[in-house]
């Protein structure tokens, strides 16, 4: 199964998923999670941009490119909103999910219920935990449950 894990880049839980979902037949792909190089891929590819539209511009066409292939590819996609900072990008990336026909898990706590209610709504399950993420994996693939 291929899971492409969408989403704020600011703690780990791609990294509790991923460990998590040890000895299960999946396999993952994200984002560039390095801040600094996601912004500024376009600019050290293609050339610097005085004008910061310009240089914001570049580096999300070429993300998206890679963005959109990953999900093309993927089985599973998996966006977690975070506590912080408004994610466009993760709500971007649900939508196109959805709109492609994707199996969409949303993650995000409690406290984004009624702004997610769309987003949720286009899920096939939402949750809170990488844990719970690891359990429908296992589920989805083992038909086994959390022990």
């Amino acid at each position: 199964m291929k899971v492409y894990l969408s989403g704020e880049i600011h703690t780990d839980w791609r990294d509790q998923i991923v460990e998590g979902a040890a000895g299960l037949e999946v396999e993952f792909s994200a984002p560039v999670t390095d801040h600094a190089a996601s912004d500024d891929c376009g600019v050290a590819i293609l050339g610097i941009e005085d004008n910061k539209f310009w240089h914001d511009h570049k580096g999300a066409k070429l993300n998206a490119i890679r963005t959109r292939m990953a999900i093309e590819a993927a089985d599973v996609v998996v966006v977690r909103f975070g506590e912080k900072y408004k994610q466009w990008n993760a709500a971007f990336d649900a939508g196109y999910a959805a709109a492609k026909g994707k199996a969409l898990i949303v993650m995000h706590g409690a406290d984004h219920q009624h702004a997610l209610k769309e987003v949720d709504a286009a899920a096939l399950a939402v949750c809170e935990t990488p844990q719970q993420v690891v359990e429908m994996l296992t589920y989805v693939l083992n038909g086994t449950l959390p022990s």
